[in-house]
């Protein structure tokens, strides 16, 4: 079902990184804002005539806390309209039309498999969400590996909060990848190169711990993918080469 378009006030703003930044909305007219982590909302910002022009679409970031107030982590993409205005023009206090919940890409009912959530820049919204929603309300869950690829050290989001829930959250691993300088080796599982070579190597390793069981069968996992084109495009193509099933493979496209 639809949701109405409803009018949400910043409440919030925090810097993440030196282009990315926290903005936390409320929904006045409700005293709850329910959503599925994964989930998505539509903002209709002052930006153009046409209405399709106006839209600009972002993962909620933050688990649902029974509150009418939500968080979005954002990017400033240079030349961007939307990002423009909500970082050079909107600040706490400036109300916007949105519309949500929307979206499918959520959490299985019952989390049975190994789920590895692969993403890249502010892909890992929605991630954030889902681990921290497990946690809170203490889900039965397998293994879940957070794998978030970033460019550089410094691009690097949600960082504090992931390695403090994997002190917290049995069987939660939280793997930093950067492609354009060297692993800083902050957290044990910090890794140079790109997103791919971690989720084969973790699928390789569960196929061969099934094999001394006498399994022939890979690990059964649940791949949810988020972030750039290309990345999720790679990623689906070698999933399926691992020898997953396309039903394993859950996307949602960024850009």
């Amino acid at each position: 079902m639809l949701q109405p378009w409803r009018n949400g006030t910043i409440v919030k703003i925090e810097n993440e990184s030196a282009n990315t930044r926290k903005f936390w909305i409320q929904v006045p007219e409700l005293d709850s804002f329910d959503y599925e982590p994964g989930q998505f909302v539509t903002l209709d910002l002052p930006i153009h005539e046409q209405k399709n022009k106006r839209w600009r679409s972002y993962s909620i970031a933050s688990a649902p806390d029974g509150t009418n107030t939500f968080e979005l982590i954002i990017v400033k993409l240079e030349g961007g309209a939307g990002t423009t205005y909500l970082f050079d023009e909107a600040g706490i206090g400036t109300v916007i039309s949105l519309r949500g919940p929307q979206g499918k890409f959520t959490l299985p009912e019952n989390i049975e498999k190994d789920l590895y959530l692969i993403c890249t820049g502010t892909g890992i919204a929605p991630f954030n969400a889902m681990v921290h929603h497990i946690f809170n309300k203490q889900i039965p869950h397998k293994d879940i590996h957070l794998i978030f690829g970033c460019r550089k050290y410094d691009d690097v989001l949600y960082e504090k909060s992931l390695i403090e829930l994997e002190h917290k959250l049995e069987g939660f691993h939280y793997h930093p990848v950067f492609s354009r300088e060297e692993a800083p080796g902050k957290h044990h599982r910090s890794r140079t190169g790109y997103v791919h070579n971690v989720y084969e190597d973790l699928a390789l390793t569960k196929k061969m711990m099934h094999e001394a069981e006498e399994s022939l069968h890979l690990g059964p996992a649940h791949f949810y993918l988020c972030g750039w084109k290309n990345m999720v495009d790679e990623a689906k193509q070698r999933i399926l080469q691992l020898g997953y099933d396309k039903k394993d493979i859950h996307l949602e496209l960024y850009g």
